[in-house]
């Protein structure tokens, strides 16, 4: 006999987080429960709590990321933040970043279970230079539970492209993270740290993510001005 599979109820909320694509986001939950405990992918204290906690927490993401934006997920490891926004937002493109080869196995099955074509697995570390070869930049960088912010700023932003963005999903200490990590984020190439809240009006409490642009330069070279990322 196969084992019983089990499922967690479906908040009114993400239907309207995810719209059409809420069966898929629910397959997702169902995968993380039946799968993600065993695998340790997630601890068992946290079913009960992977709709509000983790699944929407990281899809209200989405209000952030421009149309068609490509995205690079630093540390992705259960998929969070990169899998619920790639299921909110399908005109977007993800890259899952993840040094962990367990990890990687996990995220290539979910990906292929869930049919995401928008998504991308990659293994390595955000401060490697042949993880940094092989992803490349994008639009926006993403990074949850990974490190403090000033040592996230270094390993993120040259990752960024001119003019774009990282957002970091945080707790409540987030402003405070930002007053300590200031000159470190300056040196990392960052500037306007601020704290923005995602899924206001729709969640119970909003994701906290703190956006850190990429700091472009204006150099003088004869007579003329020309902008260079650092």
């Amino acid at each position: 006999m196969s084992a019983v599979e089990h499922s967690v109820p479906t908040p009114d909320v993400a239907r309207r987080v995810f719209g059409d694509h809420v069966d898929r986001a629910e397959e997702f939950v169902d995968f993380l429960v039946n799968r993600g405990v065993v695998r340790g992918v997630i601890g068992p204290r946290e079913i009960d709590r992977l709709w509000g906690r983790h699944v929407l927490n990281s899809a209200v993401l989405s209000e952030r990321i421009p149309d068609a934006a490509r995205v690079i997920d630093v540390g992705s490891g259960g998929g969070f933040p990169g899998i619920p926004l790639a299921i909110a937002r399908p005109d977007v493109d993800v890259v899952l970043l993840e040094p962990m080869a367990r990890r990687i196995d996990w995220l290539h099955e979910v990906v292929d279970r869930l049919e995401l074509s928008n998504v991308t697995v990659v293994r390595g570390r955000a401060e490697e230079k042949a993880a940094r070869k092989e992803v490349g930049t994008a639009d926006v960088v993403t990074a949850r539970a990974v490190a403090p912010l000033g040592k996230l700023a270094r390993w993120c932003l040259p990752l960024v492209r001119r003019d774009g963005e990282l957002l970091a999903l945080k707790g409540e200490s987030a402003g405070e993270e930002i007053e300590r990590d200031a000159q470190q984020i300056r040196s990392a190439g960052g500037f306007d740290p601020v704290v923005v809240r995602c899924g206001e009006g729709a969640l119970e409490r909003p994701t906290t993510v703190v956006r850190i642009h990429k700091r472009v330069r204006v150099d003088q070279s004869q007579g003329q001005f020309r902008r260079k990322c650092p």
